[in-house]
């Protein structure tokens, strides 16, 4: 293995890297917490608005949390592992290619060094000392030709917890309210007031480590969460306006369709008779 020289190790231990490089698993607890706060707190205000109770809204809220934070967890390991995968098969596909081929495989290192704007007689050194290192050529080939970095081997399980956890976390802060507070009307408001906190406070981090600007990424993500929950409060109005004019016809038809279905036929009915199927079909529904 070929080691530095004395004077550039003096250089690397008197320079100190500050970039951020945990970026992976900033990633996952971004995906988990911007969904945690934004999935349970739309169903809560869609809830509210079809006017269910803080009990029947927790308890769907708690539901909708458990099968979230599974269901993120699980596609974010396959998301993992199908990385993993797709990096052994290239792997095993550019060794393949190492072996059979070298002088091509030679031929586009040297193209990709061209690339960086190396003269022939510059990347040739190069060229050759990594065709004495197989496993160097093969690293190279890997990074520079196709782009992919080796991953972690326990970055599945890492990313299925991490987004788990996450959006547990961040699914029963907009739940909070509902937990002290029986009128799911007034808990709705605690929960818009808690929920939008907890998104300014979230967006501003993520900015922060994202590199972005804090106070934009901040409104940004309150306004997303606001819209979602909007939306989710006026489809149950509409939902629920819909499903009460459906009863109403629904109830007409009941009582009217026996009258209708005389008049058609030209049976004799009395309103006695009227009355008896009206109280016919009371019996039965209350049965039902």
């Amino acid at each position: 293995m070929v080691s530095i020289g004395e004077s550039d190790k003096y250089l690397l231990n008197r320079h100190t890297e500050n970039h951020f490089t945990a970026g992976e698993i900033v990633r996952d607890i971004i995906i988990g917490v911007s969904d945690g706060l934004t999935v349970p707190f739309a169903l809560a205000a869609g809830l509210s608005g079809a006017n269910a109770s803080s009990s029947i809204i927790l308890t769907a809220g708690i539901a909708e949390v458990a099968a979230g934070a599974i269901s993120m967890g699980l596609g974010g390991y396959l998301a993992a592992k199908s990385e993993a995968d797709h990096y052994a098969r290239e792997l095993r596909r550019e060794q393949e290619e190492i072996d059979t081929i070298p002088d091509t495989e030679a031929a586009e290192v040297a193209e990709i060094l061209a690339e960086y704007g190396l003269e022939p007689h510059e990347y040739g050194p190069v060229v050759n000392a990594l065709r004495k290192n197989p496993q160097a050529w093969l690293d190279f080939m890997m990074k520079f030709e196709l782009g992919l970095e080796k991953p972690d081997p326990k970055r599945a399980l890492q990313s299925a917890l991490t987004i788990a956890i996450a959006y547990v976390l961040g699914g029963l802060v907009p739940l909070l309210p509902y937990m002290f507070i029986p009128v799911a009307q007034k808990a709705m408001v605690g929960s818009v007031i808690v929920t939008i906190l907890a998104l300014l406070i979230f967006g501003f981090a993520k900015g922060y480590f994202t590199g972005n600007k804090p106070v934009w990424s901040a409104l940004q993500t309150a306004l997303i969460g606001a819209i979602a929950s909007a939306a989710a409060f006026g489809m149950a109005k509409v939902v629920q306006g819909l499903l009460c004019s459906l009863f109403i016809s629904l109830y007409l038809v009941l009582y009217f369709v026996p009258f209708l279905f005389f008049a058609i036929f030209r049976v004799p009915i009395t309103v006695e008779t009227f009355l008896d199927c009206v109280r016919f079909l009371e019996i039965e529904r209350a049965e039902a």
